[in-house]
C-alpha cells in the first residue's frame, strides 16, 4: 500500500461498498420517520376535527402545529451539540428513542385534551428535530467528496415518502383504527435501533477524539478492507469536549447567519403546508378526506423528486446555484397558491373546487422546489462548519431557522381564530412564503461553495 495515501483518498477513489450503502439506508429510513410523523399529525388533526369530543378551533390547531415547531427547534439545537459531544451514531439512536417514547405517551390522551397533545408533540419533535441534523454529518464523514452532495442529500431526499405513507395510512387505516391507531404507527422506528447497532461511529468524529485505532476500524468497515490497509488519517487537535454555542457565535458568525436565515426562509412556507395543507384543502376548498389523501400522495412524489433533483444537481452546478434556482421556483408555486384564493372570493362558493385545484397546483410546485431544496439545504449548511463544530453549527443554525415551524402554523391559526378555515386566509401567508423563498435563494448565494471538496479542504 502507498503509505502516502490517506483514508479519505481511499474513500474518494473507490466505489461505494455495501456497508456505506447500509449506513445511507439507515439514515434514509430514519428520516422518513420524521416526515411520517409530521404529516401523520396533520392527517390526525383532520380526523380530530370530525371526532366527537374534540371540536378543535383554528387557534387550537395552530397551537398544536406550533408545539411541533417548538420541539423541532429544541431538538435540532440540542442534538446537534450532543452529536459533537457523544458521536453521530449515539445521538441518532437517542433521537429515535425520544421520538418513540413520546409518541407512545400520546396514546394516553383523552378527547378534548389538546393542551396535552401539544405538550407531547413538543417531546416527539425534540426527537424528530435531531434526526436530520445527526444523520447528515454521519453520512458526510463516510462518503466520497465528489458524491457527497447527492449521498448526504439522500438522507433528506426520501423524507417525503413519509407524506405518502401518511396518506396511505389515513386512507386505509384512518377509519377502522381512528386517530390513536395512526399515532401508534409512529412507534415503528424503534426497530431501527437494531440496524444502527451494526454501524460504527463516524471515523472523523473518532479521530477528532484521538481514537485513531477506532477511526481506522470504522474506515475499514466502510471500505470493507483489512484495518492494516487503511491509509493515514489527518492529525486533529484532540477534542474531548463539545464545541460550545459561544464558539459558533464568535468564530463562525457568517456561516451561522446564512444557515439560520436561509433555513427560516425555506422552512416557513413548507412546514405550514405540511401542517395546514390537509385542513385547508378539506375545510376551505371542500375536498373530502380521500381526495386530500390522494392529493398529498402527489405532493409527496413532487417533493421527493425535487429533493432528489437538488441533491443530484448540486454536485454538478454547485450548491449555491441550486439553492437560488429551487428558491425561485418554490416562490412561484407559493404565488400560484396565494392567487387561487382570488378565484374563490371573486366567484363565490361555486368556484371553490376550481380554486382548490389551483391551490393544489401551487402547493405542489412550492413543495417540489421550496421544500425540495432540503435535498441539499442541511447538507450544504453542515459543510459550512469544520469537523469539530459540524453538528453543533448546523444544529444551532437550523434550530434558529426552524423557529419558522412555530410562526407559520401559528400565523395561519391566528388568522382563522375561533372559526373554520376559509379561502380568504390563504392569500397573505402564501404571499409572505413566496417572498421569503426568493430571499432564501439569495442568502445561500453568500455561502462558501463546497461542491467536490473534501471536508478537510473547506475553509
Amino acid at each position: 500500500m502507498n503509505t502516502t495515501t490517506t483514508a479519505m483518498q481511499q474513500v474518494d477513489s473507490r466505489p461505494l461498498t455495501s456497508n456505506q450503502k447500509s449506513l445511507i439506508g439507515l439514515t434514509v429510513v430514519g428520516n422518513i420517520s420524521e416526515f411520517f410523523d409530521l404529516f401523520l399529525i396533520g392527517f390526525v388533526i383532520h380526523l380530530l376535527m370530525k371526532t366527537p369530543g374534540w371540536d378543535l378551533t383554528g387557534w387550537e390547531i395552530g397551537m398544536i402545529g406550533a408545539a411541533s415547531g417548538v420541539g423541532t427547534v429544541l431538538g435540532a439545537v440540542i442534538w446537534g451539540r450532543l452529536a459533537d459531544r457523544f458521536g453521530r451514531r449515539n445521538s441518532f439512536i437517542g433521537c429515535i428513542i425520544v421520538l418513540v417514547v413520546f409518541t407512545a405517551v400520546t396514546l394516553t390522551i383523552q378527547p378534548g385534551q389538546w393542551e396535552l397533545l401539544s405538550l407531547y408533540r413538543i417531546g416527539v419533535c425534540i426527537g424528530v428535530g435531531g434526526l436530520n441534523i445527526t444523520s447528515i454529518p454521519f453520512v458526510q464523514e463516510f462518503v466520497p467528496a465528489k458524491q457527497r452532495g447527492l449521498l448526504s442529500g439522500l438522507t433528506s431526499v426520501f423524507i417525503p415518502l413519509g407524506i405518502f405513507l401518511g396518506s396511505l395510512a389515513t386512507k386505509f387505516l384512518g377509519e377502522p383504527f381512528g386517530w390513536k391507531g395512526l399515532i401508534a404507527l409512529g412507534c415503528l422506528p424503534i426497530l431501527l435501533i437494531a440496524w444502527a447497532a451494526t454501524v460504527p461511529e463516524s471515523p472523523r468524529f473518532l479521530a477528532s477524539r484521538g481514537k485513531i485505532n477506532e477511526a481506522k476500524k470504522a474506515y475499514a468497515w466502510a471500505l470493507k478492507m483489512p484495518e492494516d490497509q487503511v491509509g493515514s488519517l489527518p492529525v486533529f487537535e484532540k477534542n474531548t469536549k463539545s464545541t460550545s454555542y459561544g464558539i459558533i457565535f464568535s468564530k463562525y458568525p457568517k456561516e451561522l447567519l446564512i444557515v439560520s436565515a436561509g433555513s427560516f426562509c425555506f422552512i416557513l412556507g413548507a412546514f405550514t403546508v405540511q401542517s395546514w395543507g390537509q385542513t385547508i384543502l378539506g375545510e376551505s376548498f371542500k375536498f373530502d378526506t380521500n381526495a386530500v389523501a390522494y392529493m398529498f400522495m402527489a405532493v409527496s412524489l413532487a417533493d421527493l423528486l425535487g429533493r432528489l433533483g437538488s441533491a443530484w444537481i448540486s454536485d454538478h452546478i454547485g450548491r449555491r446555484k441550486t439553492m437560488l434556482i429551487w428558491g425561485g421556483l418554490g416562490g412561484v408555486g407559493c404565488l400560484i397558491a396565494a392567487f387561487s384564493t382570488k378565484i374563490a372570493t371573486s366567484f363565490g362558493e361555486d368556484s371553490f373546487h376550481a380554486a382548490g385545484i389551483v391551490f393544489f397546483i401551487g402547493i405542489l410546485i412550492a413543495m417540489a422546489f421550496g421544500d425540495g431544496a432540503f435535498g441539499i439545504l442541511n447538507a450544504f449548511g453542515a459543510e459550512q462548519f469544520p469537523n469539530e463544530a459540524r453538528s453543533t453549527g448546523v444544529g444551532l443554525g437550523y434550530g434558529i431557522g426552524a423557529s419558522a415551524k412555530i410562526f407559520g402554523p401559528y400565523l395561519v391559526g391566528a388568522m382563522i381564530g375561533g372559526g373554520k378555515p376559509t379561502p380568504e386566509v390563504v392569500f397573505l401567508p402564501f404571499m409572505i412564503f413566496a417572498v421569503l423563498l426568493f430571499v432564501g435563494g439569495f442568502i445561500y448565494m453568500q455561502a462558501k461553495e463546497t461542491a467536490g471538496k473534501q471536508l478537510e479542504q473547506i475553509e
